[in-house]
């Protein structure tokens, strides 16, 4: 499998067709220049050492250099070669809510989108626990599950959108219940944890009993609340805000309540998220304190880096260039 680490440095090959271009202008301009001295031939056997074919031969060289040079640049990694791993640590299932009141911006850009990226700055820090993603709405589902493979799980979670689930509104239990159901079999007597990242806007069921079932099981649950207390209007794709049946602004806050309820239930701590802190690692060092477990995952390795042999190439294409006289009887070719 190939990918390309930094593409945005392949905007340097449109360099190419760029020098060609103004070698086929500066060649016309010299033409006409000539010309104005005389008969363009007879002028040509007065000018023996001059050789166009070695000037586009030059050019040619170069854009070989500034082709692979580019490819160089942008990072061509080939690997996801797949090894297994033995590693020591807890199982935590992360359950993001996708519902739409999760597009209200009182975070920067959104609720859904800074939960994201504390989910995945957590991912970094991560070393030998397992981590697993369930996304929930009206319903849940597991987005991926519990894994050491952090590649893996940035990648999924950068999918994750208001879309990922069909149906819209929010069952904290689905997503409670669906999490106690992902974890893996070799973890049913060690650390345990479930982290609901919610605005806590529940008007289907009741999430504190089923908290309270997961802790009979040695499942803890803890919360994060995303949102403001005041509430704020979400945004749509059309670019207006969301409104009821009736026509009126549809304004979602924060509920508080309900999150400290499901944390007492669940044996876990409730944490309101800020910009600044989002309360992800602080949740996850409580976590560790928990007994760790022994475990193997099969994982995809780093991919290994390849611009180095694209540079050689460059190089090759340059040091030929140098060597190669643009008039006849010189030296080197």
């Amino acid at each position: 499998m190939i990918q390309i680490a930094q593409a945005e440095y392949l905007l340097l090959l449109l360099l190419v067709p760029l020098l060609i271009v103004i070698n086929i202008i500066n060649i016309y301009i010299r033409k006409r220049k000539i010309k104005k001295l005389g008969d363009y031939t007879l002028l040509k056997h007065l000018m023996p050492r001059v050789s166009i074919f070695r000037g586009w031969l030059k050019l040619i060289l170069i854009c070989f250099a500034i082709i692979f040079f580019a490819i160089g640049l942008s990072r061509p990694q080939l690997g996801a070669r797949i090894k297994e791993v033995e590693g020591k640590g807890i199982e935590i299932m992360i359950a993001i809510d996708v519902s739409n009141s999760m597009l209200a911006q009182d975070y920067s850009p959104n609720r859904l989108e800074r939960a994201k990226l504390a989910v995945s700055r957590l991912t970094d820090k991560l070393r030998n626990d397992r981590i697993g993603l369930i996304v929930f709405a009206g319903q849940a589902y597991v987005q991926l599950p519990v894994t050491t493979d952090y590649v893996s799980a940035k990648m999924f979670l950068n999918t994750i959108s208001t879309n990922s689930v069909p149906i819209q509104g929010t069952s904290l239990s689905s997503a409670i219940e669906l999490a106690i159901k992902s974890f893996s079999a070799e973890s049913a007597n060690s650390g345990r944890a479930i982290i609901l990242v919610t605005d806590g806007e529940d008007h289907e069921d009741d999430p504190v009993s089923v908290a309270k079932t997961a802790k009979d099981m040695g499942i803890l649950v803890y919360t994060i609340g995303v949102g403001s207390v005041d509430g704020m209007p979400i945004p749509m794709d059309n670019g207006e805000l969301l409104r009821d049946r009736n026509g009126q602004i549809v304004v979602t806050k924060l509920d508080e309540e309900i999150l400290v309820k499901i944390a007492e239930a669940g044996g876990g701590v409730y944490t309101k998220a800020s910009n600044s802190n989002f309360g992800l690692e602080s949740i996850v060092d409580r976590i560790r304190e928990l007994d760790s477990i022994q475990f193997r995952s099969v994982v995809f390795e780093d991919f290994n880096e390849q611009y180095m042999y694209f540079f050689g190439i460059a190089l090759f294409f340059l040091l030929i260039e140098l060597l190669v006289s643009d008039r006849k009887g010189r030296n080197f070719f």
